[in-house]
């Protein structure tokens, strides 16, 4: 009997760590059932990865599609990029538990801290839930192409808990509102949750400019909820957060150390510095240290330096009022178009040398506009290093390649993730995953979805960061283990054949575009790939040559591997 689908002729980088090895995989429905030398086997279809790559799919520890995916199942750009299974509802912003009136709310909120309106929200959701249990059916409804597993987050319990003063500095919960956070948070795990979210950066803001609910939440509330996840989830059950390294260090690794004593998986967003070794010491020690004895902490970082995209789509590095007249043209094309007329050009260049730039110009690293984004791993094509070389102003150099550039080129603004051989160091400790997409969040801003490709195609292949073998382990095996997936994350017999065939020596990412093909015309940035011959979500092909297939197989994962 033939088999529904043969991948002929492959090296296979399992996802374990081990070097790869040529053969055939052979699927049939969701699972893989044969790997190895499957010559003479029928099948009803193939794909050829002869000199091509065969890995698992990738799992992505850190998105934002919680809303995007109501009107974008496709779940771009994540898709693009080898991604299988997606983690929503980090930071704590998700859109359940929710009482009816409190909707509207929480749609404001994920406005404020991730550029997406809140029309947009209200009208691309369904919102026929109030429990986490039931945001993830009407998920499941949706028919993702990927595959889903959800946070329940801070900001959507504690406002249920105590409402506007779940914003307040200051102010912690009292008894009887602690016991009703404890009790959401355990109906949430319970009903598919795979663990808590909790943002504590002093950047994610509500619109009336107070921080969001569970910022200043004290150890006595986080360890409250640590022991929930625990109670409700089983040993390993997640324990996601943004910290607030700026301010309580001391506090943050505290919190982290007492969520693993008491069986949570600790995950937690970081990166390192530009001074001495960025804290890679200290973190590696800190992380050495509380996953012995079964306590788990993992850290999670960007592949590469990030933090907005300026150019002529939605940020601009000058505030005028002849720029901002600019930006608030309708289009990129009409912004270009006053650009080229002199009259305005002359306008927009004498304001913006008289106020100067809103950031530095050597922290704005432009990519270009050729085939491929050109990411400055080499520190010499900052904008400032363009324009000393060309003995011009930074800003009339800026004004130029906007024009030559037709308003496609972009400009890379290096706010974290700069300082790069202590960012590879720290990405490089065994416990931390260099997997935080972000995809759905500062959707107008910043896109840095392409995070696998590029860790792949630029760190590994080209600077030799990882081995080939490492770097899928950490995006596979690794992050699959940290949510506790079963039967995903490895190349197996009797696995799920969420699989990823990749011509490696192509891969590349490609420049990020600025569309406006959210609700009611919004703006946001996508970024697509090259190389990616074909990526299966059980065993469904939903990417081919780069492009998606319109199948969408994808599913809410509810039960996971603990203990």
């Amino acid at each position: 009997m033939a088999h529904d689908l043969i991948i002929r002729g492959g090296t296979v980088i399992d996802g374990t760590g081990k070097d790869g090895v040529r053969a055939d995989v052979a699927i049939d429905g969701e699972r893989i059932v044969r790997v190895g030398d499957l010559t003479g086997v029928d099948a009803q279809r193939s794909i050829d990865a002869t000199g091509k790559l065969v890995t698992p799919g990738f799992v992505d520890l850190h998105t934002h599609l919680d809303a995007q995916v109501g009107w974008d199942p496709e779940m771009r750009s994540s898709s693009y990029h080898g991604v299988t299974t997606a983690l929503i509802g980090n930071c704590g912003v998700t859109f359940a538990p929710v009482a009816a009136n409190n909707r509207r709310y929480l749609a404001e909120l994920m406005q404020a801290v991730e550029d997406i309106s809140a029309d947009a929200i209200m009208d691309g959701l369904p919102w026929n839930w109030t429990s986490y249990g039931g945001y993830l059916d009407a998920v499941q409804s949706l028919k993702p192409t990927l595959n889903v597993v959800g946070l329940v987050g801070h900001s959507s319990v504690r406002f249920e808990a105590m409402g506007d003063r779940s914003m307040d500095e200051g102010v912690q919960a009292n008894d009887a509102e602690l016991a009703r956070i404890v009790a959401l948070v355990e109906e949430s795990v319970a009903e598919g949750a795979v663990g808590f979210s909790t943002s504590r950066f002093l950047g994610h803001k509500v619109p009336d400019g107070r921080l969001t609910p569970g910022t200043f939440a004290d150890l006595r509330e986080t360890e409250a909820i640590q022991r929930a996840v625990v109670k409700a989830g089983g040993a390993g059950g997640l324990f996601q957060a943004a910290p607030d390294f700026q301010s309580r260090y001391e506090t943050e690794l505290e919190m982290f150390e007492r969520g693993a004593e008491l069986g949570c998986h600790v995950m937690f967003s970081g990166g390192a510095g530009a001074n001495g070794d960025g804290g890679v010491s200290r973190f590696g020690e800190f992380l050495d240290r509380n996953n012995r004895g079964g306590r788990r902490v993992t850290g999670i970082c960007h592949t590469r330096p990030s933090g907005a995209l300026f150019g002529l789509a939605k940020a601009s590095p000058f505030n005028t009022p002849a720029w901002n007249g600019l930006m608030k043209l309708p289009t990129i094309a009409d912004r270009v178009a006053s650009l080229r007329d002199p009259v305005a050009r002359d306008s927009l260049i004498r304001e913006a040398k008289e106020s100067g730039f809103r950031v530095r110009p050597d922290m704005l690293h432009p990519l270009g506009f050729g085939d491929s984004p050109n990411w400055d791993l080499d520190r010499k094509a900052s904008l400032a290093q363009i324009a000393d070389r060309a003995g011009k102003d930074a800003v009339d150099v800026y004004v130029e390649r906007l024009l030559e550039s037709e308003g496609r080129e972009y400009y890379n603004f290096w706010m974290f993730g700069g300082a790069l051989e202590n960012q590879w160091q720290y990405m490089r400790m065994p416990n931390c995953i260099p997997m935080l997409g972000d995809a759905g969040a500062h959707v107008g801003i910043l896109v840095d979805a392409d995070s696998p490709t590029f860790l792949l195609a630029e760190l590994t292949r080209n600077r030799g960061v990882f081995t080939l073998p490492e770097a899928i382990h950490k995006i596979t095996e690794q992050s699959a283990n940290v949510l506790g997936l079963r039967d995903r994350g490895v190349v197996r017999e009797g696995w799920i054949a969420d699989l990823n065939v990749i011509d490696y020596e192509a891969l590349d990412t490609c420049h990020p575009e600025y569309v406006n093909d959210f609700p009611h015309g919004g703006g946001r940035f996508i970024v697509k790939s090259k190389g990616y011959i074909a990526t299966l979500v059980a065993g469904h092909s939903i990417i081919e040559n780069g492009e998606h297939t319109g199948v969408r197989p994808g599913r809410v994962i509810r039960e996971f591997a603990r203990g």
